[in-house]
């Protein structure tokens, strides 16, 4: 809840999203990611964008590959992801559906993009994508230093459980974990980084204000879009970081369909420690992810919470 006067918070950094591949080669663009680029988006780590019409350029997917100290936030819009982890717990990620996993200790898994079939079709008609595109956006929160070494947990979040609002000036917001207009997200989410994540979509000339606590970190993260906030311009596959400073975040959209994510969170402030997709505060804690990687014993614990 936001109380008190509301001040705008200003755009600290633009950020164009970067062509690359990851895993066995799925194309992707790179919103943002790295050790010299956390101090601004803390507590968030990184960001990607994955999509194509074209079954080559992900079919390869995420084979097995661990994670430790993070979550990670997997955001489907087209096509299908099959998941399992190295405890045999697995499942299917549809459009509209998110997986919020909590790393924690320490993790294996693996991501596999398909295309759907005509099946899936049948029973939604609605459903606009080719059969043969996938796409989604994956984001990584840290996790505070007291919980790095927590049990592993999973939150499978469906599209139906979603609320969505909207404002009615041309704005709708889903509400994945936060608070818009009194309206709670499905997933609570982590106490200490507290994050909200919406997705919006601006209709021609609609205009958006949302509330964002003060000392919090918002980030837009954009697909298509022409848009304004706090006086600077907008447009697709851009990442913008805003203040930590002012506590409402103001979107004035242009001529055509904007859509974008809105993250926030309490940032942590904590040192970070970074290889590959395991992401500790120090070195030493590092060094000893990889001799537990070599030894096998990186998973500590066997047993992931659904929540």
């Amino acid at each position: 809840m936001i109380t008190g006067s509301r001040e705008l918070k200003s755009v600290d950094a633009l950020l164009n999203g970067k062509d690359t591949s990851d895993g066995a080669g799925v194309k992707l663009k790179r919103m943002f990611q790295g050790e010299t680029s956390y101090p601004r988006t803390d507590p968030f780590l990184l960001c990607d964008i994955f999509g194509s019409d074209k079954v080559e350029d992900y079919i390869m997917g995420f084979p097995w590959h661990p994670h430790r100290g993070i979550e990670t936030v997997t955001y489907l819009w087209s096509g299908k992801v099959e998941h399992k982890d190295s405890e045999d717990h697995g499942g299917t990620i549809y459009p509209g559906d998110l997986q919020w996993m909590n790393a924690g200790s320490g993790i294996f898994h693996q991501e596999m993009p398909h295309p759907l079939d005509e099946v899936y079709r049948k029973f939604n008609p609605d459903y606009s994508f080719p059969l043969e595109k996938v796409s989604g956006i994956q984001l990584w929160v840290n996790l505070p230093s007291s919980q790095k070494m927590s049990t592993p947990s999973y939150a499978g979040i469906l599209r139906k459980d979603i609320p969505r609002v909207g404002n009615g000036n041309g704005a709708k917001v889903s509400i994945i974990s936060g608070e818009f207009e009194k309206t709670e997200g499905y997933y609570k989410g982590n106490r200490i980084t507290d994050p909200s994540y919406f997705e919006i979509t601006l209709e021609p000339e609609a205009s958006l204000d949302v509330g964002i606590k003060e000392g919090y970190r918002a980030i837009l993260i954009t697909l298509e879009a022409d848009f304004q906030v706090s006086g600077a311009r907008i447009g697709s596959f851009m990442t913008a970081i805003l203040s930590t400073s002012g506590n409402r975040v103001s979107m004035v959209n242009g001529r055509t369909r904007s859509t974008l994510i809105l993250v926030s969170g309490r940032p942590l402030k904590e040192p970070v420690a970074w290889y590959g997709p395991i992401v500790m505060n120090t070195r030493e804690q590092i060094n000893t992810a990889l001799h537990d990687l070599n030894n096998g014993t990186f998973v500590r614990d066997r047993n992931p919470l659904t929540v």
